[in-house]
Parts: C-alpha cells; structure tokens; sequence
C-alpha cells in the first residue's frame, strides 16, 4: 500500500496516511483535530524496480554503478576489494619518443665499441661461470 500525504485545512497540519489506492482520494481525519483532510499532491516522486538484486532508478539504462561510476557489468569473481576491471584498467606504457629512441641508439653504440675495443685489447670475452 502506498503513502499518500494528506493536509487539514482546520490546523494547516501535514501528515501522512498509509492506504490501499482505490481510498485514496478519500478524506482521512487529522490526527490533532480529528476533521476530514483533503489529499494533497506529492511534492516529489521516486519510481525503482529491483535488477539482479540491486535497486534500480526508472527508466533503467541497463547499466551498474561501482564506487559512483557507471559499468556495463557488476563485479563477479575473485577480484581485489574496491576494484571492477572495467575501472581499473593499467594504463599501457608511453612510447618512447624520437629523443630517447636516439639516446637508446647511442648507448647500444657505445656499449658495442667498448666490447670491441676490450676483445681488441684482452682477446676474446669469456662467459663467467659460477663454480662454486
């Protein structure tokens, strides 16, 4: 049944009566004055219906909300407290830019001249095995 609110117009009191609809429009008495009130409309409405569990607001968009943002699923499964996998997504590393690609060129450079230059100087270099 729902709440309809009701207002006296003997005592300006508002209250609240809980009746099937088809008495709804029906005077109730006041609960000071005990006169007839007059239904008043409702200063705000609030429609929901029940989705997999979980409250839903009308009309439905078919979407979740986890931690206040809007998901195309709800968490299932084994995941980590606070976390849904359509939100905490890793972000892929940064590309590397022409710069470093050229500074990574030079350091590969550098390194092969220095290993040249000790086979070079100290003959051939030799895998160190650990033999302990």
């Amino acid at each position: 049944m729902p709440i309809y609110e009701y207002l006296c117009d003997q005592c300006e009191r508002r209250f609240e009566a809980l009746r099937p609809i088809r008495e709804s429009s029906d005077p109730v008495p006041c609960p000071q004055c005990f006169r007839d009130s007059k239904r008043m409309m409702p200063t705000s409405f609030t429609a929901f219906t029940v989705r997999d569990g979980y409250p839903r607001s009308i009309p439905d968009t078919g979407k979740y909300y986890h931690l206040g943002k809007e998901v195309s699923k709800p968490v299932t499964g084994g995941v980590r407290i606070n976390e849904h996998e359509e939100i905490n997504i890793d972000e892929p590393a940064p590309a590397e830019t022409k710069a470093e690609k050229e500074a990574m060129k030079e350091r590969r450079a550098v390194v092969k001249n220095e290993m040249a230059r000790i086979e070079r100087d100290d003959g051939p270099v030799k895998e160190w095995k650990d033999d302990s």
